[in-house]
């Protein structure tokens, strides 16, 4: 068979192990992932014309797996605020990292949405006025205005080593907090 012809009828013995390991690892519902290798199977069919043989047909798979992983976190993210899927990839052929985001419609909040955010947002400065005011603000400038951490260390006098045992402490205490207090 010549390098840019590729054998459907061998994918589903070939490669189903390989890419539910690799799409489990993603998304992490045994469903869902057999779900997105039937789905990229089928894509795979319909898009046969187009393989070129530049890469495997194992990589030309996995390339439009990630692609259904990420139309996948889009779907369950799009009723959401602010998504952000991060995947990271290493096969044998290519590593690296995907960033996808997509930002919701302004507009498409519900009442529940708005009255959960402010009793979030409540929360949030509530347990960071339990904070030590140097912690307090340190966290702020870093977590909430994002500041970078020379100019945080520059305004406090502190050593960047000295800055983040202060951020842990303080993610730690709004942790303990939040826990106690909102979740």
């Amino acid at each position: 068979m010549p390098s840019n012809q590729i054998d459907p009828t061998k994918w589903v013995d070939q490669y189903s192990d390989y890419l539910f390991n690799y799409t489990i690892a993603r998304v992490n519902d045994r469903d869902m992932a057999q779900d997105l290798i039937s789905e990229t199977f089928l894509a795979g069919l319909k898009s046969m014309k187009n393989f070129k043989g530049d890469a495997s047909e194992r990589t030309w798979l996995i390339s439009i797996l990630k692609r259904k992983i990420i139309d996948h976190y889009r779907k369950s993210n799009s009723k959401k605020g602010k998504a952000e899927v991060h995947i990271n990839y290493k096969d044998d052929e290519s590593e690296g990292d995907w960033l996808e985001e997509r930002v919701a419609d302004p507009f498409d909040k519900t009442a529940e949405d708005q009255i959960q955010n402010e009793e979030l947002g409540e929360a949030i400065y509530n347990c960071l006025s339990k904070l030590p005011e140097k912690q307090a603000s340190i966290f702020r400038m870093k977590t909430i205005d994002g500041f970078d951490t020379e100019t945080i260390c520059n305004e406090f006098d502190i050593t960047p080593s000295n800055f983040w045992v202060i951020i842990h402490r303080a993610r730690t205490a709004m942790a303990s907090c939040m826990k106690k207090d909102w979740f």
